[in-house]
């Protein structure tokens, strides 16, 4: 079974930095899109950024110049630098990866279990 294991959150100040880390754990071979989504209280999970295999990306208006978005496909695994954070940036940030290819089998879409970035003022 194919799993997201995101780290990296915590608590920041405003204007501090941030990097967020997500490893998808079992026998894979490919994953097409890996990407970051944020759900803050009370709001609808958003996309934050997403990288294709190709290592095409694209951003929400609200993050772009502030946050960068990598992968290593070696490693399965994405990354989200998060420089200039804001209070608003406050959510539990969820990893996301679409079109898994594993030994177990294709799953169309996985999600990690979420990690808090709280941005204190």
């Amino acid at each position: 079974q194919v799993q997201l294991v995101e780290s990296g959150g915590g608590l920041v100040q405003l204007g501090g930095s941030l990097r967020l880390s997500c490893a998808a754990s079992g026998s894979i071979f490919s994953i097409d899109v890996m990407g970051w989504y944020r759900q803050a209280p009370g709001k609808q999970r958003e996309l934050v950024a997403r990288v294709t295999r190709a290592g095409n990306t694209n951003y929400a208006d609200a993050v772009k110049g502030r946050f960068t978005i990598s992968r290593d496909n070696a490693k399965n695994t994405v990354y989200l630098q998060m420089n200039s954070l804001k209070p608003e940036d406050t959510a539990v940030y969820y990893c996301n990866a679409v079109n898994v290819l594993a030994a177990t089998g294709t799953y169309l879409e996985i999600w990690g279990q979420g990690t808090l970035v709280t941005v204190s003022s």
